[in-house]
């Protein structure tokens, strides 16, 4: 059960905030095959000067306005190779939504299934509600 923020620069067409969303889920879909329905994005949009991304050092430009930050929440247990390939896909998805690589910034972050209620004020995964992912 990933939860995605996605922070991007204001300006972009309600379509292709649509399709950078769309590409983040089937990206997770196909690598941690996720059900199509566990969608859990916030979305937010920056004004230019809200988003401050650099190359951490890499000798890169990003393009003005493009920064695309996807943020993972998600629970513990995916291996390293599975998170590269991970990032590799949502590249290449979010490319044919018009995101250019050098624009993705990519943060994953794990945690225990204790850490999760999707409702009521309740822990379901810890509860027995839910199956807990990979057990």
């Amino acid at each position: 059960m990933p939860l995605v923020r996605i922070d991007l620069i204001r300006g972009r067409s309600p379509g292709n905030v649509r399709a950078i969303a769309d590409a983040v889920q089937q990206s997770l879909i196909d690598v941690l095959k996720i059900p199509e329905r566990d969608r859990f994005q916030i979305v937010t949009q920056h004004d230019p000067d809200e988003i401050i991304a650099e190359d951490a050092g890499l000798g890169f430009q990003r393009t003005p306005g493009g920064t695309v930050i996807v943020h993972i929440f998600t629970q513990l247990g995916r291996s390293t190779e599975d998170k590269q390939h991970l990032y590799k896909t949502l590249a290449a998805q979010l490319a044919e939504a018009g995101v250019d690589g050098k624009d993705l910034f990519i943060s994953y972050f794990e945690n225990g299934p204790q850490d999760w209620s999707f409702a009521d004020g309740r822990a379901q995964y810890v509860e027995g509600d839910l199956p807990v992912p990979g057990r």
